[in-house]
């Protein structure tokens, strides 16, 4: 009693220990969790977990981390920015809410964590991000606010743990001490199962197609393959012959995106199916929306170099116009789920390197962005 006698009871435990320290330790196991997480599901839903570590790193890092191949220098930092933005947000919640959140049973705890992970996301998607103090309009536009809200809750679902970090070692009253090691088994449970879930993926067995439309999917994988593939080819040409150094960085994320999303097809091709992709037919192509000519493809390429900018931005524009048609197809129908997702993902995606393209900038990213998660937005 004597220990208590001058403490704030809202600020530590018997012992002594700061409800900061313990917000500071669960922060660094929530992040760590959310980023072990993230790496390892992105692919079950169509994403490429390093280019969006590479947009994430863009952030802070601006446009000198975009290239056509996320490298480790910039995956590396954007994995360490994502967790220095999950561990302030921890801070917050039981560091500086400490005096309502630090006696929290787990239960509560839960309950309050994942309406702060709306929160907390919305916050870095709507403000902190595009507008003050960032001013980066690339994350918002680049990848939809359901992303973002996935990371935030798998990292609040590490928040429960808080009631045992809070207690000094060997204090650990009994009931704490048998959540927390429940809940941390459960945690390495889930890290095994999506590990599992990764090896299957790269040895060619991923989760059976599961759609109500085989004929609609399969011609969309071919169709969107194709697709970008012409339009890693454009991107090469911004990315090696833009004289805007910004449109040259975005040109090169569209080469790492639109090559990411080609493996994953690829993958979920082989391991849905069993068979090769069969190549489009050349009237297939040209019946595409978007899909350039070789008129149009040489247009490019004989841009002279005061003209190639608006040629290529041109071009690109109508070409990522076609893939969002085809996309917000694909997302409306009523194929397999994880392929419905990633459409909807990569809609967002080039809606918003159009927008890029042309000087996006300030509230209007954000109001843009967020039409672009409801509708094709685009003619």
């Amino acid at each position: 009693m004597a220990v208590l006698a001058g403490a704030d009871r809202s600020t530590a435990t018997p012992g002594g220990k700061s409800r900061w320290l313990a917000a500071a330790e669960l922060g660094l196991i929530s992040s760590s969790f959310s980023t072990i997480v993230s790496q390892l599901a992105a692919a079950r839903i169509g994403r490429d977990a390093a280019v969006d570590w590479m947009t994430v790193a863009a952030i802070p890092g601006r446009d000198w981390v975009l290239g056509p191949e996320p490298s480790w220098s910039a995956i590396l930092f954007g994995i360490a920015f994502h967790q220095w933005a999950d561990f302030s947000w921890a801070l917050v919640f039981f560091g500086l809410l400490g005096r309502w959140t630090f006696h929290l049973t787990p239960m509560q705890i839960l309950v309050a964590a994942l309406p702060w992970a709306i929160l907390s996301s919305a916050t870095e998607w709507f403000v902190l991000v595009p507008l003050f103090p960032f001013f980066q309009p690339l994350f918002t536009l680049q990848q939809p606010y359901w992303i973002g809200l996935l990371v935030h809750a798998s990292s609040a679902m590490m928040y429960p743990l808080f009631v045992w970090l809070r207690w000094p070692a060997g204090c650990v009253p009994a009931r704490d001490a048998r959540f927390g090691r429940r809940w941390a088994t459960a945690a390495v449970l889930v890290i095994t199962v999506l590990s599992v879930a990764a090896f299957a993926s790269a040895t060619g067995r991923e989760f059976p197609w599961a759609g109500g439309d085989l004929d609609s999917d399969q011609l969309y994988i071919r169709h969107m393959t194709t697709h970008h593939t012409q339009g890693i080819e454009l991107a090469r040409l911004g990315a090696e012959r833009a004289r805007d150094p910004h449109l040259r960085a975005l040109a090169g994320l569209m080469v790492a995106s639109q090559a990411g999303e080609n493996r994953i097809f690829e993958r979920w091709w082989q391991s849905w199916f069993e068979t090769s992709m069969p190549d489009c037919t050349d009237d297939e192509r040209a019946r595409m929306p978007g899909f350039l000519t070789t008129q149009q493809l040489r247009e490019v390429r004989n841009a002279s170099s005061d003209t190639f900018d608006a040629v290529f931005v041109r071009m690109m524009t109508l070409h990522h116009k076609g893939a969002v048609k085809m996309a917000d197809q694909e997302w409306r129908s009523r194929g397999d789920l994880r392929l419905r997702i990633m459409a909807h993902a990569v809609r967002h995606e080039q809606q918003g390197e159009i927008a890029l393209m042309h000087g996006a900038s300030g509230a209007a990213v954000v109001a843009d962005a967020y039409r672009n998660m409801f509708s094709d937005n685009v003619n």
